[in-house]
């Protein structure tokens, strides 16, 4: 593989506090890649659907070379639509970085590399992606990677029980549950996770609460 003729479109690339997943508040380099097969309702990254800059793996790799870290998230947008997202992958895997990848639940993950964290996060009712979901995927999902449910309601909440129970999904992974932002309160959704007896991890949006929620770089 040549790096310096293997691109991708990168909408920003920043150093910050991990916001999310169980890496939440670690340190962490973002690797933001332009461009989504989906249009949730309340998506906070449109900036990402099609801004960007042209950026050779070699380039990506100088730039993330600039901060004291080892944590690489590669995110979007769906870093996935990219095909040389796996060589990025790749590149960083063998350059020793630890690697995770934020993907939604709509896009095979076979071709994703063993040794990255994958953080899959399937779409609830309330995102109005619900159909683009392909549970095929949970056969590529390993017991070091991440599931996650962006809750808007009740209905959501339910939803999402359905799905772990009838996937067995707590059992494969990790489960992670937030609420929407400002739509369902913290409170609200830790006594329903509490509620279900189910073994799901409660989190916030922690960047959300260090910076402006409209803040863009963190």
């Amino acid at each position: 593989m040549d790096n310096l003729n293997t691109t991708l479109k990168i909408n920003e690339i920043f150093y910050s506090i991990q916001g999310e997943s169980t890496y939440a508040g670690l340190p962490c380099v973002f690797i933001r890649l332009t461009g989504c097969n989906l249009r949730c309702t309340y998506c906070d990254t449109e900036y990402a659907f099609y801004d960007g800059d042209i950026n050779n793996i070699e380039e990506i790799l100088s730039k993330i070379g600039e901060f004291p870290c080892n944590l690489v998230e590669i995110t979007g947008g769906e870093p996935l639509m990219q095909p040389n997202c796996i060589p990025l992958i790749k590149t960083l895997l063998d350059a020793d970085y630890a690697v995770l990848l934020e993907t939604s639940g709509s896009i095979d993950l076979a071709n994703v590399p063993e040794g990255v964290v994958k953080i899959v996060d399937f779409k609830c009712p309330s995102s109005g992606m619900e159909k683009k979901n392909l549970w095929s995927i949970i056969t590529n999902i390993n017991p070091e990677d991440e599931i996650k449910f962006v809750i808007g309601h009740r209905e959501d909440f339910d939803w999402a029980v359905e799905k772990i129970q009838l996937y067995g999904l707590d059992s494969r992974c990790e489960v992670l549950m937030s609420p929407v932002h400002e739509s369902v309160g913290y409170e609200t959704l830790s006594k329903w996770i509490l509620d279900s007896g189910l073994s799901i991890r409660f989190q916030i949006q922690l960047h959300k609460h260090i910076w402006s929620p409209e803040s863009r770089g963190v």
